[in-house]
């Protein structure tokens, strides 16, 4: 899917929303374990309750590897089920991978080619060689972590180097890597107040936004500062939609909490 298609998304929609497929074996409702497959039951269940009120969904690779090989294999299911069911839907693979040019290299195959990922979250730190042959795929994006959302960002991140924060930096330097015009970035909802900080260096690329939600972000905050003329955002919420019930309705009650996102995104979409 190109930035382009989804806008498109996006307006058609009314919403920027991105919900965070963050599926821990210990949080599902209980009565799903007795299931063949409980982790690709309970995402099921969120994608037919929520998908009219968002636009993308983010699998944390994580709480899938967590689980071996079975966990792989709900998590393949996962995207092959919102490809078929709703191929309009936006797919980040919330992996942050980053390694010497080879090895991301297979990252790369493994989640664009492999299981179809529209995008993958990937960490900058060891520079341009680890990002670039994400890049190099047609029609994918790789979602740099910029400026995070968790305490530690402060011990790297806003640090200054020359005179310049080492977010800018990264920042600055990735958009002269080959095929820059596939990044997208990670910015925290927590740190609202610099994202117009970051509008300056990256004025219409898209940003994903997690923190809205269990972390405390401010979604009129995001907007204030993030949104642009054709939006440019991905707000992601996770534990605040997926969580929000452990009862045998908790896909309804998932999806109430995702529509009330929605008709937020809407008034800030009216702004516009």
């Amino acid at each position: 899917m190109t930035s382009q298609e989804l806008t498109e998304q996006i307006f058609k929609k009314q919403t920027f929303l991105c919900v965070g497929l963050d599926t821990d074996i210990d949080k599902i409702p209980t009565y799903l374990l007795s299931e063949k497959d409980p982790v690709f039951s309970f995402n099921k269940a969120i994608i037919d309750a929520t998908h009219q009120s968002c636009v993308a969904y983010k699998p944390n690779i994580a709480f899938y590897e967590a689980l071996g090989a079975s966990g792989w294999r709900s998590l393949k299911k996962t995207i092959e089920y919102l490809h078929t069911e709703y191929p309009e839907l936006y797919t980040i693979a919330d992996a942050k991978r980053g390694d010497i040019g080879n090895t991301s290299r297979m990252y790369a195959k493994a989640f664009f080619e492999d299981l179809g990922f529209d995008s993958i979250t990937v960490a900058p730190y060891m520079g341009k060689d680890s990002v670039e042959p994400f890049l190099e795929f047609e029609n994918k994006h790789t979602i740099l972590l910029a400026l995070t959302s968790n305490e530690g960002a402060y011990d790297f991140q806003t640090q200054k180097v020359d005179g310049e924060e080492l977010y800018k930096k990264v920042i600055k330097t990735s958009l002269d890597w080959n095929n820059s015009e596939n990044l997208m970035y990670v910015v925290g909802a927590t740190k609202a107040e610099y994202l117009a900080e970051i509008r300056k260096i990256i004025p219409e690329n898209f940003l994903l936004v997690p923190g809205v939600g269990a972390q405390g972000g401010s979604l009129e905050e995001v907007c204030k500062y993030g949104i642009t003329s054709n939006v440019g955002l991905l707000v992601n919420s996770s534990r605040k939609i997926i969580y929000a019930s452990d009862s045998s309705n908790f896909a309804e009650i998932a999806g109430a909490k995702a529509e009330a996102i929605q008709n937020q995104m809407k008034d800030e979409l009216a702004k516009l």
